[in-house]
């Protein structure tokens, strides 16, 4: 018997979305990497860390369509977000004063 598998449409067109919303970032950014990490029930979320130090992320609704999208996208995955991954990224006033701000004096978010 021949090995068939169920296709869905629909995962099949959100991975396609997802992976052109990856290329986008990717010749924005001079390439990307990224790192796939599991929500639990609200999917997966594929962080970017573009050439150029810029991050973003994308949310898949399920695991396997994350990882559908990375491998149509055609960057590069890592298993954990951490070491030379991790160092790629490059925060700027925004990020400290969104992450970081309350503890070093920056604004309130109330």
């Amino acid at each position: 018997m021949a090995d068939t598998q169920q296709v869905d449409p629909k995962a099949e067109r959100k991975a396609a979305r997802l992976a052109r919303r990856i290329g986008s970032f990717s010749r924005a950014h001079g390439g990307a990497e990224g790192q796939v990490a599991y929500l639990g029930q609200r999917g997966a979320r594929i962080v970017l860390v573009g050439e150029d130090g810029t991050w973003g992320d994308v949310v898949a609704p399920t695991y396997a369509i994350a990882e559908q999208a990375v491998a149509k996208s055609g960057i590069t995955v890592h298993e954990s977000f951490d070491g030379e991954f991790a160092a790629k990224v490059r925060t700027g006033p925004y990020e400290w004063s969104r992450m970081a701000g309350i503890q070093l004096g920056g604004p309130a978010n109330g």
